[in-house]
């Protein structure tokens, strides 16, 4: 199964991204989605790269999205609180610059990495949270097959304002 589409390609971290991915998790533009309170040190990317290279032992995964024209990297999609007995995980997605979105890259991303899920982990069912007010991620993932499954009230606080939170479903088994 190739992890590659006419947009986009996905592949593992490689320590070499650290610096990106140092650079992205520590813009606070990013943090509301991220649930991020503190700035990241290099040293806890780094670890947070070297611990997911085991998906059975840290429940988690992260693929770095590029831009198969150029070879660029525009964001990340992760896999966590995976839990192989149940066939679920949760799964989130970022693309960094603001001048890379709208241009389909999530979309495709987001397509592929449901195939890997179904087709190599064999996963069942695919979650993610987003906070209400975030309609770009809510069409993203209604576009790809993701059903409202609940709403979670004054959930998530950010700078002192609370929000809903909005839990999305796939049901791999359905998908074709």
């Amino acid at each position: 199964m190739s992890l590659k589409g006419s947009l986009v390609t996905l592949r593992a971290v490689e320590k070499d991204d650290a610096g990106t991915i140092f650079m992205w998790e520590n813009n606070p533009a990013n943090w509301k989605v991220s649930n991020t309170e503190v700035p990241f040190s290099l040293y806890d990317i780094h670890q947070l790269i070297e611990q997911q290279s085991d998906i059975r032992k840290s429940g988690q995964m992260r693929l770095v999205i590029e831009t198969s024209a150029e070879s660029r990297p525009v964001g990340v999609i992760d896999l966590y609180d995976l839990n192989f007995k149940h066939g679920y995980a949760a799964v989130g997605i970022l693309i960094a610059a603001d001048a890379d979105k709208g241009k389909g890259f999530a979309g495709e991303a987001l397509q592929i990495f449901c195939t890997y899920c179904k087709e190599i982990l064999e996963l069942r069912n695919l979650y993610c949270h987003i906070h209400h007010d975030n309609q770009a991620s809510v069409q993203l993932f209604e576009k790809a097959g993701f059903v409202h499954a609940g709403t979670r009230k004054n959930w998530l606080r950010f700078k002192n304002q609370y929000f809903d939170e909005l839990t999305y479903q796939l049901c791999l088994e359905n998908k074709n």
